[in-house]
């Protein structure tokens, strides 16, 4: 028994902080005078406490009952099952706020995409522990790739732009493991671009993206200052050409638009440059090329993307994000109204129970996906601080015991719910104050739902006995 001492208390400690204030805060969002009791399953508070208590018997069960060699084993058949079940929730699934992501049995809803997360960071875990797995490989590299981004494209059919989001996430898990920094580089750059085609136009994007396939090109050269003051002329020129011409903002490019022959404008140069570098056979040349491409395939699937795959709810509230459109009795009104709730909290809170924006239901799905603005309300900047501090301890203490894993499947299983944990708190706690958009994904522990919690549940669990192997 003494040897059990050497869990990690941390993160055990950190989880019934965080379930027991989801707890507390579950009941606000959903008190009423009719259901006054916590322990009434007519509250959602009351529902969330078995979800709890089925949480806490299954991880007592995979920290004292399951062998941790079962993991690695059953990788591949577990992601078989969890494949299938996406597969038939397209078919047979339920369908809530515009997303078929929901599979009724008996009186639960149950998301297979969430399950996906655990499937998914096993079976991640298990090719990349391998021997003969190197990042370097391009075999192996696909095989790992194929692994995410196959429950990507099934859920993307839901869709669920949320759980989509978090997956980009595993990003990381590849750079840890020996992934070019480049490739982090290009998600950021790629994100830029969608951005700015979306509130400007492709001839912005395409300047931006110059200008970056510039800096990157300097930064190589061994004359800088020569390659710097040929694209800030070129940069320049192609700069000022909207503002002589008042070019307004324009979705695509067009024959019979200034803004094609803007782009043409951008081309030349980098063709001729492109060109001159191939015959000099720059070893950076090809890797500049294809940025170029890439970038280019990347602003001229942005409407296709965004009119195609995003929702149109999703849609209105990056265009209410991004001051395209703004409409706050429509897609602005939740994020309106949680910006009230958590402002009004103040330093301390309202207190306990005490929130009119809680308490009125001003802020629509509060006890899952906003759950974050009650807590900004009845506990103010001070409970804020705290629950974002338990979640950075978490993703802390796992980070830096992964380090410390002989076991590779361990470390990279550590990596995969470091991901997870940053992703959604990052997007749920941005999309209640403002800086993102809203795609509806719950705070892990926290929000009031079945699939995520015991799905986080499980994930820290597995992590937590893993890590006790260590010692053994």
């Amino acid at each position: 028994m003494n040897s059990y001492r050497k869990l990690n208390w941390t993160l055990i400690i950190c989880y019934l902080l965080l379930i027991l204030f989801g707890w507390l805060n579950i009941y606000a969002s959903s008190y009423t005078e009719e259901t006054a009791s916590i322990f009434s399953l007519a509250n959602k508070g009351g529902t969330q406490l078995i979800w709890m208590g089925g949480g806490i018997l299954v991880a007592i069960f995979i920290l004292f009952v399951i062998s941790p060699k079962l993991y690695s084993a059953s990788a591949i058949p577990f992601y078989i099952l969890i494949t299938i079940l996406l597969v038939a929730v397209l078919i047979i699934g339920k369908e809530i706020n515009g997303a078929k992501a929901w599979i009724d049995i008996g009186p639960m809803n149950i998301q297979p995409s969430e399950f996906s997360k655990i499937s998914t960071a096993l079976l991640l875990s298990t090719i990349m522990s391998q021997h003969n797995f190197k990042m370097s490989s391009k075999k192996e590299f696909l095989k790992a790739v194929m692994v995410v981004l196959i429950p990507i494209l099934l859920i993307a059919m839901q869709p669920d732009v949320g759980t989509i989001l978090v997956y980009f996430g595993l990003i990381f898990v590849f750079y840890r493991e020996g992934l070019s920094g480049w490739f982090l580089c290009w998600i950021g750059i790629a994100v830029i671009l969608f951005l700015l085609t979306l509130k400007y136009s492709p001839s912005v994007s395409l300047l931006v993206a110059v200008g970056i396939i510039g800096v990157m090109r300097t930064s190589f050269s061994r004359r800088p200052m020569k390659m710097i003051l040929s694209y800030l002329v070129f940069i320049i020129i192609a700069a000022f050409v909207p503002l002589i011409l008042q070019i307004p903002q324009i979705s695509e490019l067009n024959p019979l638009e200034p803004h094609y022959w803007l782009s043409i404008m951008i081309l030349i140069p980098a063709i001729i440059v492109s060109r001159r570098e191939y015959k000099r056979k720059n070893k950076y040349f090809f890797p500049i090329f294809i940025s170029f491409v890439i970038s280019l395939i990347i602003i001229f699937s942005v409407d296709f993307v965004f009119d195609n795959i995003l929702q149109p709810h999703h849609r209105d509230r990056i265009e209410h994000l991004l001051g395209i459109s703004e409409d706050l009795q429509g897609a602005g009104y939740n994020v309106n109204q949680s910006k009230i709730a958590i402002g009004s909290g103040g330093f301390i809170g309202k207190g306990f129970l005490q929130g009119t924006q809680t308490k009125f239901n001003f802020v629509p799905e509060q006890s899952t996906d906003f759950i974050f603005c009650t807590i900004g309300e009845e506990w103010g900047f001070v409970g804020a601080v705290a629950v974002i501090g338990v979640f950075f301890t978490i993703i802390l203490n796992i980070l830096l015991t992964a380090e410390r894993q002989k076991d590779k499947f361990t470390r990279v299983f550590g990596y995969c719910i470091a991901s997870y944990l940053f992703m959604h708190v990052f997007i749920n706690i941005g999309m209640t104050i403002g800086i993102m958009p809203v795609v509806g994904i719950p705070l892990p522990l926290i929000s009031y739902g079945g699939s995520s919690f015991m799905t986080f549940t499980v994930l820290l669990f597995i992590y937590i006995r893993l890590d006790f192997d260590r010692w053994n």
